[in-house]
């Protein structure tokens, strides 16, 4: 059976580029019916803390990536570890340097491994010198611990980052010397920003969680990531995590870097939202502002569900439906300065005004069907295009250029709250 692990260290907060490798690792596990296994690699006891693996776990959790089993501590495995180097020192393949054990390399050695990705990779061990198991303070280093849990957990496909890709065959030195099997290898290529560099938070390096809070949604993000480095073909985009699951294979992931785009991540979010049932978006959207204070006991939950699905086309993140729902809940508008320059301070623009209030106070009903029969009215006896009177009025009622539908914006705002922020134009 296929078994992979995701091995986090707890001394930062998950970032895109591990939650993608986590991400791979489930896809392969979901993918063939295998289990997908986290070890918590908290052997630097100084920086390792408790809410950074909270945060760890529960990113993974919001992204979907359950796992398996009960949670491994290279902490709590110390004993382990040094019965294996004690293995390689009775063996003659390690030596003792005080309290600390050291691993011999042989030189003159090809050292060889095949990558899932990459094909055959070959280093030269007069590259690698010898290799400490054992630091003198009784924790194990980094590449010991790897082997010596990979082998215990039974771990068959090792699915990481190529920048471990250096560290590998100082593994499988460590695998041939205890007489160990090894498991494949797959190294994905790291996450590169839009000018082909690394990663930095500047370009979207940010924790898991920041992008929750700037209002992105998981089954979003996870479709991204999975784009990552892997497509499915014909050119999709849009793919729910099941279906992923069903498509899935290391081997399809390409050998360079992918580029993280935020504008294509937002496009993608906006994507989910346009297609999500209002109630479902009414519930979610709620779920977010609550998360950042802005609704109170007050909540109108049957009024929001109308606005938020009439602005589900224009939205890209659940933060865009703070504003929104400002727009409809406060008495204070905020103005886009340069909205108001461009469509309120024409030498025409408050007679216009005033002839688009007069309009909409002049009806028997206040539906956007009707509205927009008064706007088309007054466009042709003013003999001026519809556009003229719709720029005007959406930044004076939303100080906006841009949001649902004028006509369906100025129902949902009612008659009253229009008129009178139109009123401060007049």
């Amino acid at each position: 059976m296929v078994r992979v692990r995701f091995a986090p260290s707890p001394t930062g907060y998950l970032h895109i580029g591990s939650a993608r490798t986590a991400l791979f690792n489930w896809l392969y596990a979901r993918h063939n019916k295998g289990a997908f296994i986290i070890r918590i690699e908290d052997t630097d006891k100084e920086r390792s803390k408790p809410e950074y693996l909270d945060e760890i776990l529960a990113s993974l959790k919001w992204l979907f990536m359950e796992w398996d089993g009960e949670l491994s501590f290279q902490s709590q495995r110390f004993d382990i570890y040094k019965k294996y180097a004690n293995i390689l020192v009775e063996k003659g393949l390690a030596y003792l340097e005080g309290p600390a054990i050291i691993f011999k390399v042989e030189k003159s050695k090809k050292v060889a491994f095949l990558d899932m990705i990459r094909g055959t990779v070959e280093f030269s061990t007069d590259e690698i010198k010898d290799q400490v198991l054992m630091k003198s303070d009784g924790t194990p280093t980094y590449n010991f611990a790897c082997v010596v849990d990979d082998h215990e957990m039974q771990i068959t496909h090792v699915i990481r980052g190529d920048d471990h890709i250096s560290n590998t065959p100082k593994q499988v030195m460590l695998y041939e010397a205890l007489g160990l099997a090894l498991p494949k290898f797959a190294h994905i290529p790291l996450i590169l920003s839009k000018d082909g560099g690394r990663m930095s938070k500047r370009h979207g390096a940010t924790s898991i969680f920041e992008y929750k809070n700037m209002g992105f949604l998981p089954e979003a993000l996870a479709n991204y990531l999975s784009l990552m480095g892997w497509a499915p073909g014909n050119d999709v985009e849009i793919l729910p995590i099941e279906e992923v699951v069903k498509l899935f294979d290391v081997k399809d992931v390409n050998k360079t870097g992918a580029i993280f785009d935020m504008d294509k991540l937002s496009w993608i979010n906006g994507q989910y939202i346009k297609n999500m049932a209002p109630d479902e978006l009414a519930r979610r959207s709620e779920e977010y502002l609550r998360s950042k204070n802005v609704i109170d006991d007050k909540f109108d939950r049957p009024r929001w569900r109308e606005i938020s699905a009439a602005y589900r086309e224009r939205t890209r993140t659940l933060e865009d439906l703070v504003s929104v729902y400002r727009i409809f809940f406060s008495d204070e508008v905020e103005y886009d300065e340069k909205a108001v320059e461009k469509y309120l301070n024409k030498p025409n623009s408050k007679n216009i005004i005033t002839r688009c209030k007069s309009a909409i106070e002049a009806g028997d009903k206040f539906d956007k069907v009707s509205i927009e029969e008064a706007y088309r009215r007054l466009a042709d006896e003013l003999k001026v295009k519809a556009a003229e009177l719709i720029h005007p009025t959406r930044v004076a009622i939303s100080g906006r250029t841009i949001g649902a539908g004028l006509f369906d914006m100025m129902e949902l705002l009612g008659r009253e709250k229009v008129s009178k922020r139109l009123s401060k134009f007049c």
